[in-house]
């Protein structure tokens, strides 16, 4: 017997659900025209190639920094040197930490350094429904159970789930999260920069978080949902996602995810690092990029991405930077690089 049925919100009337509610209204409501069209100011989309659709996906929860900006350039650039479609995603499933002011300015600031975008930007604070259908799915193949253990309990097992609510049969309720069933299986794909990965998710990872106690969608569920229904083709990203990309393969083949390939192609690029070590995120407070600085921004992340741009667009202006990236584009210049060391703009 399966553990649950169909699951309704555990959350019906919750004070917390009206919140997301209303957030998700004002996202319905108050995003400039410009930012959700189809961009029409790229001059690099000729010819496109309609089987290459990548993404950026950046969460909300603070300005465009040195490090989101080169994510950004480097799945940028290697769509339009495929000439395919480059996507933008908000991953607002968070509420309490992002905003649509923060949201607004990632978008203000990519399109005015000049890395203009294909079609509307999808908000994931709108996307509750497909992720619910999607959990569903789960559940019917008896893979999903509630789990209220704390972080310190999972802590103390080394940090790998070790299946402690799996025959429990917890009721879905507030204060539990729900997880999905691994097997020892392992998972192993081929990273475009970073080579072979290989990933044993029973014993390296554990049973993982779909939706969280507070009853918000997990980001592994909702990234998988959304890739599929963007038909993305390529994720080029930061390789502090790595570890996440054999549960999302997993998920992929739970969900039957119809596509023209098995799974998409991946590619991890090497993350900005500080003097500790420290990647550079909203969270080690790195300083959020003024977009006005667009063409030296713009080389700079050409100098992270090791693409050893010509001294002479030192001078350039965005577009001429960008039409240089897209023509020179070489990402195995990254290959087996994890990390590159912050420097001052100069």
């Amino acid at each position: 017997m399966p553990l649950f049925k169909s699951l309704e919100s555990p959350y019906p009337d919750s004070q917390y659900n009206r919140f997301i509610r209303g957030y998700q209204m004002s996202k319905a409501t108050d995003h400039p025209a410009s930012h959700n069209s189809h961009n029409s100011q790229s001059p690099f989309k000729d010819n496109s190639n309609s089987s290459y659709i990548g993404r950026f996906a950046p969460s909300p929860s603070g300005p465009l920094h040195m490090g989101s900006l080169i994510a950004a350039m480097a799945s940028w650039f290697d769509a339009r040197r495929a000439k395919g479609k480059w996507l933008v995603r908000m991953e607002d499933l968070d509420p309490p930490r992002e905003s649509q002011e923060a949201a607004d300015q990632i978008l203000d600031a990519l399109d005015k350094v000049g890395l203009h975008w294909d079609d509307k930007v999808l908000y994931q604070s709108q996307r509750s429904e497909a992720y619910h259908n999607a959990m569903d799915t789960l559940i019917r193949q008896d893979l999903v159970f509630a789990c209220d253990c704390s972080r310190q309990q999972i802590q103390e097992s080394g940090g790998i789930y070790p299946g402690t609510c799996r025959e429990r049969c917890l009721p879905a309720e507030p204060g539990t999260a729900m997880r999905l069933c691994v097997p020892d299986q392992t998972v192993s794909f081929t990273d475009a920069i970073q080579g072979e990965q290989i990933q044993n998710l029973g014993q390296q990872v554990g049973d993982f978080v779909i939706r969280r106690k507070d009853g918000l969608f997990a980001y592994q569920l909702a990234v998988v949902v959304d890739d599929t229904f963007q038909n993305v083709s390529h994720i080029v990203r930061g390789i502090d996602l790595m570890d996440s990309t054999p549960r999302q393969l997993y998920l992929q083949q739970l969900l039957a995810c119809s596509r023209p390939i098995s799974h998409p192609s991946y590619a991890h690029i090497p993350v900005i690092v500080n003097d500790l070590g420290q990647k550079l995120s909203k969270q080690h407070m790195a300083s959020p990029i003024d977009p006005a600085n667009g063409a030296p921004l713009l080389f700079a992340g050409l100098q992270y991405l090791q693409q050893e741009p010509d001294a002479n667009l030192k001078t350039a202006t965005c577009e001429e930077i960008l039409a240089w990236g897209i023509t020179h584009w070489a990402p195995e210049k990254l290959s087996n690089t994890r990390t590159l060391p912050e420097f001052q703009l100069r």
